[in-house]
C-alpha cells in the first residue's frame, strides 16, 4: 500500500457501494512544482555518489512533536568530482540541518535551496568510498491521515500510551530524515536504525535487533541492522508498548526467524491469528514468487497505529485482527473475508516493492500491480483456480480509468490508483492469454531472481516478461498502463467462418485469447487489423462475451448484435 494514492481503499469501499460519488468528481491534473523537479530529478548533484549504507539515529520527543537526530551515509564517488559539484541531501522542512561531518573529521559547509540542501565537499577519487554524517533537529510533519498522507505519527494506544512510528512513501523518508530520497538509489549494503527512547516504551526497527541499553537517565537505546539494500522509506520505527513472541518458519530457502510484535493487550489473540495467516501467505507466495528475499535480516509483522505498509522485513500490521480489509471484502465473491488482507497484500511487497523496486515513483506499477495480482495468487493457491478468477474480476470494479497508470517522469509524480486493479488485472489477462501456468510461474519466479534486490524501471519488467514468454506484449503494456481506454474484441460469425480485430485501443495492440469450454478450446492473436478463421464445429460456443470478459480486461462486442 502507499502513502499518496491508496486506492485500495477506495475500491474496497465502492465495492460496498460508500463511495460512488466520489469516484466521479473529475481529475485534476496536478501542477508540478520546482521541488517535484528537485526530487523527482536525478541531478548531477545526485549522480557523481553512489549510497552504500545508512546509520539512522534520532531521538524523540512525543510531548514536543520533534525530533534530534543523525544520519551517516557511506558513499561511493561515481563520477569524477574534482569538488565543483555539491552533494544534493534532501530534508524536508520544518525539520533543519545543523552540521555535517566529512570522514568523522571535518565539517562541511550546507545551504539550502528551495526543497533541498546541497553541501560543499572536497575533491574525491574516482572510486573512493567516504562518509558523511549529517545532524539534524526539528518539528517534524506529521501525518494528518496516515497512511493515506506521510510523515511522523504520535498517538496513542488504546489504554492512552504513547505510540509513534512512521508512514512516508510518495512523500518520501526525507520527510523524518535526511538522505538521498530517490528510489533509484538504495543503500547497497544496507542501513541500521538506532532509537533512544523512554525506558518504558520499546523500540522496534528493521531486520535484526542488534543492542538494547538502559541509558540510567529514563531512556533506554535499540539498535537494529538490515544487511540487504532497503528503500529509504522502508527504514521505520515503531515505538510503543510491544511485547514479542517468535517462531522459525520452514520456508523454501530453509528456517526464516519470524517475529512478531504487537502492542501488550494483543498478545493473546496475536498468537492465535497472525502465524496461521503468515504461513499461508508464505506457502502461497514463495510458490509463485520464489523464496522470501531477505532471509538474512528475517520477517517480523508488527501492530501499527495506521492500517498497514511494506516496511521491508518489518511489515506494519493495522487491520484490527479481522479478515478482509478492515472487515470488507473487495472482490464482492466472498473469498477476500476468508484471509486477512493486510497481512497478504502488505507481505506480498516484500518480493514486489522491497526486493524488486522501482527506480522512480513513475514505475509504482510494478509494486501495486503485482502484489494486488499477488492476493488473487493468495485466493488461487488456497482456494483454487474458479475462487482466483472471481477475486480477480470482482475487484475490477474499482478501477477508474480516470487517468494513466504511468504519470509524467522526473517530476516525482505517481499514476493512477488504477495500478493495483488495474495491474493486477493486466497481469491476469497476461496469464489466461499464455495458457500455461508452469510458464507464467517462472515468469514471476524469473523476475524475482533475475532482479533479486534491485532497483528496476517499467521497461525493463516489460521486456522480461516478453522475452520469456516469447511474446511480443509491448503493445498490450501500453495499453493498459499507458492509456485509459478499455480494448473492445469486436467479432463476428458468418457462415462460419470468424471474423475478429481489436477497436478503442493502441494500433498494434496484440493481447492474446485463450478460449476454452468443456472439450473446445481455441486460441487467437488478435490485433488491430481485420483478420478471419474458419471455425471446427461447436467451437462457435466458445464466444461467450461474460466469460470472455471475466477471464480478461476487455469488453466483447458483437457487430452483428
Amino acid at each position: 500500500m502507499k502513502t499518496l494514492v491508496r486506492s485500495i481503499l477506495l475500491f474496497s469501499i465502492t465495492c460496498s457501494g460508500l463511495t460512488a460519488l466520489a469516484q466521479t468528481k473529475p481529475v485534476v491534473p496536478k501542477a508540478f512544482t520546482k521541488a517535484d523537479t528537485l526530487r523527482g530529478t536525478l541531478t548531477p548533484e545526485r549522480t557523481w555518489w553512489d549510497v552504500q549504507r545508512y546509520e539512522v539515529a534520532f531521538k524523540p520527543d512525543f510531548n514536543d512533536k520533534s525530533i534530534t537526530g543523525s544520519n551517516e551515509i557511506a558513499y561511493k564517488v561515481v563520477k569524477p568530482n574534482n569538488g565543483s559539484l555539491k552533494m544534493q541531501i534532501d530534508l524536508q522542512e520544518p525539520l533543519v540541518i545543523d552540521s555535517v561531518l566529512y570522514n568523522g573529521k571535518n565539517k562541511l559547509r550546507f545551504n539550502k535551496k528551495e526543497s533541498i540542501w546541497l553541501i560543499t565537499v572536497p575533491a574525491q577519487k574516482m572510486a573512493s568510498l567516504n562518509k558523511v554524517q549529517i545532524f539534524y533537529h526539528g518539528k517534524v510533519h506529521q501525518a494528518k491521515r496516515a497512511p493515506w498522507d506521510g510523515g511522523f505519527i504520535f498517538t496513542t494506544d488504546s489504554l492512552s500510551r504513547p505510540w509513534m512510528t512512521v508512514a512516508c512513501q510518495g512523500l518520501g523518508a526525507s520527510v523524518w530524515y535526511p538522505n538521498k530520497d530517490h528510489q533509484s538509489d538504495e543503500p547497497n549494503k544496507g542501513a541500521s536504525l538506532t532509537m533512544t527512547v523512554p525506558d518504558s516504551l520499546v523500540a522496534v526497527g528493521n531486520g535484526r535487533l542488534v543492542f538494547k541499553k538502559d541509558n540510567k537517565d529514563g531512556t533506554a537505546t535499540y539498535k537494529y541492522n538490515v544487511v540487504n539494500p532497503i528503500s529509504n522509506y522502508c527504514i521505520i520505527p515503531y515505538i510503543g508498548k510491544y511485547v514479542n513472541f517468535k517462531e522459525k518458519y520452514a520456508g523454501e530457502k530453509g528456517p526464516l526467524d519470524v517475529n512478531y510484535w504487537v502492542l501488550d493487550y494483543n498478545l493473546n489473540k496475536a498468537k492465535t491469528y497472525m502465524p496461521d495467516q503468515v504461513h499461508k501467505m508464505f506457502k502461497a507466495l514463495e510458490y509463485w514468487f520464489g523464496p522470501y528475499p531477505f532471509y538474512e535480516d528475517g520477517y517480523q509483522l508488527i501492530d501499527a497505529s495506521h492500517t498497514g505498509m511494506e516496511h521491508q522485513s518489518a511489515v506494519s500490521y493495522g487491520n484490527k485482527y479481522k479478515f478482509g480489509y478492515g472487515g470488507r471484502d473487495a472482490s464482492g465473491y466472498g473469498w477476500g473475508m476468508k484471509w486477512d488482507f493486510i497481512i497478504i497484500h502488505e507481505s506480498g511487497h516484500e518480493w514486489f516493492g522491497n526486493n524488486i523496486t522501482t527506480k522512480i515513483l513513475a514505475d509504482m506499477w510494478v509494486h501495486e500491480g503485482f502484489t494486488n495480482y499477488s492476493e488473487t495468487l493468495f485466493v488461487d493457491y488456497h482456494y483454487g483456480t474458479q475462487a482466483g478468477n472471481e477475486y480477480n474480476f470482482g475487484i475490477r470494479k474499482g478501477i477508474r480509468n480516470d487517468k494513466p497508470i504511468i504519470p509524467p517522469y522526473n517530476v516525482n509524480a505517481q499514476g493512477s490508483g488504477d495500478m493495483y486493479p488495474k495491474g493486477g488485472n493486466l497481469l491476469h489477462s497476461i496469464r489466461h492469454g499464455l495458457n500455461n501456468d508452469v510458464l507464467f510461474r517462472n515468469i514471476l519466479r524469473g523476475l524475482n531472481a533475475k532482479f533479486y534486490h534491485q532497483t528496476v524501471t517499467s521497461a525493463q519488467v516489460e521486456n522480461y516478461i516478453s522475452a520469456t514468454a516469447k511474446f511480443d506484449y509491448s503493445k498490450v503494456f501500453d495499453q493498459y498502463l499507458r492509456t485509459t481506454q478499455i480494448p473492445t474484441f469486436n467479432y463476428y460469425i458468418e457462415n462460419g467462418k470468424l471474423f475478429y480485430q481489436y477497436v478503442n485501443c493502441v494500433k498494434g495492440f496484440n493481447l492474446p485469447l485463450a478460449l476454452k469450454n468443456g472439450n473446445q478450446s481455441l486460441r487467437l492473436v488478435p490485433n488491430t487489423t481485420l483478420q478471419s478463421l474458419v471455425l471446427k464445429p461447436e467451437q462457435a460456443k466458445l464466444f461467450d462475451k461474460d466469460g470472455i470478459e471475466k477471464m480478461y480486461y476487455i469488453k466483447v462486442q458483437n457487430s452483428k448484435d
